[in-house]
């Protein structure tokens, strides 16, 4: 039979690309979003369903859990895709902002997965991918809370394998880096231009600026390449965990995961001071 995936943030950038390529290789396709209207052309194929999921909503959550399952008959994946990332000085983030990034990125990924559980349990399968991020294996300076959010998300995703396996259920956590086709770090810009960097500041992010700049530099990947490894993820079988997505970020996963702590700090504080 025809398998069939939930994505979230199916309208742009990865959830996009990742909701065609299932598409293409024969599955069907719950594109989900915020706004319905963003995925209208995706609508057009009989193979994809269109509807509206907002990971701060969680009666529009089991809804689109429930559609999916009427319009497929059943979900066999799941892709944690919905997420943003906040950017700038931790001091001049707001209360609010700071729960909204955990809102998306941690509790709506939660919530998914609780939606979906119990439909997974019932059949004895079922497989979970969380889109995580370079964020969530190394930390960097100006982001934080994006970091703070993905390191979430990583542990929660881990600890998480271990009780879903017991059920038949796969856990996979998929870290791409920087993209060329996104929108994700034009949104971060927006939101640091509404933060306020506290005085004394300013040299400091000044320098971490010219850094990003030559990380985004290194941006080789596209949208369809991430979409390539969610979708091997997805399918391959393994009990493998982490997939890295994109090689801009190879160095620094290397670093984080193949070297000791003294050597990784210094690698790190070379490139950010401190």
């Amino acid at each position: 039979m025809t398998q069939t995936v939930l994505i979230t943030g199916a309208s742009t950038g990865f959830g996009r690309a990742t909701a065609q390529l299932f598409a293409e290789r024969g599955w069907n396709v719950v594109a989900t979003m915020r706004d319905p209207a963003a995925g209208a052309d995706l609508s057009d194929r009989p193979d994809i369903c269109v509807t509206r999921l907002d990971v701060q909503d969680r009666d529009s959550i089991d809804a689109a859990v429930a559609t999916g399952i009427a319009r497929f008959g059943a979900i066999d994946a799941v892709v944690n895709n919905a997420g943003f990332g906040l950017f700038g000085i931790f001091e001049g983030a707001t209360r609010e902002k700071i729960q909204e990034q955990f809102d998306v990125n941690v509790f709506g990924v939660m919530d998914v997965t609780r939606a979906i559980l119990p439909h997974f349990r019932s059949r004895g399968r079922g497989t979970i991918v969380n889109v995580s991020s370079g964020a969530g294996v190394f930390g960097l300076p100006m982001i934080s809370l994006y970091n703070a959010s993905k390191f979430a998300l990583e542990g929660f995703s881990e600890s998480l394998s271990y009780e879903l396996r017991s059920q038949g259920i796969a856990v996979k956590i998929v870290e791409p880096g920087g993209v060329l086709d996104t929108r994700f770090s034009a949104r971060s810009t927006d939101e640091f231009g509404q933060a306020p960097v506290p005085q004394g500041y300013e040299e400091f992010v000044a320098s971490a600026a010219r850094v990003f700049e030559g990380l985004r530099e290194n941006r080789l990947a596209t949208s369809a390449d991430v979409a390539d490894v969610i979708y091997e993820a997805t399918t391959d079988g393994s009990d493998r965990l982490r997939y890295v997505a994109t090689e801009d970020i190879q160095p620094l996963v290397r670093a984080r995961r193949e070297t000791s702590e003294a050597a990784y700090m210094a690698f790190m504080r070379g490139k950010f001071g401190g």
